[in-house]
């Protein structure tokens, strides 16, 4: 039955959550909480199952979820204009500006050139071998992912054409059987890199930030640096087996793939030599990289750095105000992300999110008494890993979960900073447990290589060696470099 308007409106659900939103609403609060912390967290529930559900999109669900807020709000002595800057709060975070305008820097990759350039460049030097090929996309995609904070762009819009390009060239086509010729390995290969590689960064990754300043609501501070340093280990470790293991899970026909730099030597030359645009972008880059590494000692904010760039390559001509008009990824970022950040801060504000937490904590320190909080962590951490196959969306799940779920692991003596990390990397790296658990998904499932269950069974096994990888050499280094 057809639950869509015209307008893109999915009606159906919509009103089965306005029925489920309005029961709750008018039953008493639970023990513990007042009404303003009830009926915040029903708008927030309900928001997040909206997203989940796609009744429009995720933008125009934000815009609603402010205005909700707004009309409903009344903590204390709030005013109707006091509801209304509340709700507006968060529009003006640092956090938020952050992606934004990263988003609008990582726009210049694509518009220059410079990151199909620098996959192309890395199949020259590796694809030589099917598996050299999947390193080379690899290298890319980690590349890359500093400075485009969407895994979506930067999976979906740089590295995919190419792989699929690849495989093509090599007759391997998603609508038959040949599929499993290259095509297959390098799509799966490439979807579940790109989890990694938005674990590596701060800045690689929107639900990065989101986890960042939900972290530091409950005491853990997380720099751009002390990210990196707490990443690069596992996630090394981590990207040089995954292709492998898919490698070996998808058995591509073809091993050998000696034409593949003949191509990518022939997309180069008809590129030519880098132009003005892709050496100013490349600048920008680095630029970028040294004022996040080294923000605190210069004085310099990551989200400044960030202006900083930005205003580097319009000063420059790289990137032209139309450009950043027409960046819509970025300004329905800054809505949605914007709603989501206000609502939790305000369930934290309220108290909800520590019942919660407190509610849910007894009931596993009750389970887990005595036992080593390591294990503790490992059960915790693959609740909320697995959670995600009911989430159309990885920043929708860390917006309602990972407050909750860290302030559980710190109620039950997990080290604060570890349990803040491993969550923070998970909400990257179960991207692809389905082809429907990211945006990112749609892009690569709808080209038509990878069968559901070829991709479901994958994406489960390479996220057991992703918490092995993490539990293991992940815990060891944070302790060698004194998180914990």
């Amino acid at each position: 039955m057809k639950t869509k308007t015209a307008y893109g409106l999915n009606w159906l659900p919509l009103v089965v959550i306005l029925l489920i939103a309005t029961f709750f609403w008018h039953i008493a609060p639970p023990t513990g909480l007042n009404p303003a912390a009830w009926h915040s967290a029903i708008i927030f529930v309900a928001t997040i199952v909206c997203i989940v559900a796609n009744v429009l999109p995720i933008g125009a669900i934000g815009i609603i979820s402010i205005t909700i807020f707004a009309l409903t709000y009344a903590a204390g002595d709030t005013t109707a204009s006091g509801a209304i800057q509340t709700a507006l709060s968060d529009l003006n975070s640092s956090l938020i500006w952050l992606i934004v305008v990263a988003f609008m820097i990582a726009r210049g990759f694509i518009k220059t050139g410079l990151g199909r350039r620098i996959a192309l460049q890395m199949i020259r030097i590796l694809g030589k071998r099917t598996l050299g090929l999947a390193y080379g996309l690899a290298l890319a995609d980690l590349i890359l992912s500093p400075a485009m904070p969407s895994n979506t762009a930067r999976c979906g819009g740089v590295i995919y054409p190419i792989a699929d390009s690849l495989a093509r060239s090599f007759d391997s086509r998603p609508e038959d059987a040949s599929r499993n010729k290259i095509g297959t390995f390098l799509i799966t290969c490439i979807g579940n890199v790109n989890d990694i590689t938005a674990a590596m960064f701060m800045t690689a990754y929107t639900g990065n930030l989101l986890a960042v300043k939900l972290a530091a609501n409950a005491g853990v501070t997380i720099t751009w640096g002390s990210w990196f340093a707490a990443a690069v280990v596992p996630c090394l470790i981590s990207l040089s087996i995954v292709p492998l293991l898919v490698y070996w899970l998808t058995k591509p026909e073809i091993r050998h793939t000696p034409d593949a730099p003949k191509l990518a030597i022939s997309e180069l030359q008809k590129m030519g030599s880098m132009g003005r645009s892709e050496w100013l972008m490349l600048t920008t880059v680095l630029l970028l990289l040294v004022l996040w590494i080294f923000g605190d000692l210069l004085g310099v904010d990551a989200t400044t750095a960030s202006f900083v760039g930005l205003s580097f390559l319009l000063l420059t001509g790289v990137l032209s105000w139309e450009d950043i008009k027409s960046e819509k990824g970025a300004w329905d970022t800054l809505i949605w992300f914007a709603a989501l950040l206000m609502m939790a801060n305000q369930l934290k504000k309220l108290g909800f999110t520590s019942w919660f937490g407190d509610l849910i904590g007894n009931s596993i320190g009750h389970m887990m008494h005595g036992t080593s909080w390591v294990l503790v962590l490992l059960l915790l951490n693959a609740a909320y890993f697995y959670t995600h196959y009911f989430f159309a969306s990885g920043n929708a799940q860390i917006a309602a979960l990972y407050a909750v779920f860290l302030g559980v692991g710190i109620n039950l003596n997990i080290p604060p900073v570890p349990m803040a990390f491993m969550l923070a990397f998970t909400s990257s790296l179960y991207c692809s447990l389905t082809q429907y658990t990211h945006a990112r998904g749609p892009i690569l499932f709808g080209a038509g290589y990878v069968p559901t269950a070829t991709w479901w069974r994958i994406g489960f096994v390479v996220s057991l060696l992703n918490q092995a990888v993490f539990m293991t050499a992940g815990l060891l280094w944070w302790k060698a470099i004194g998180l914990f």
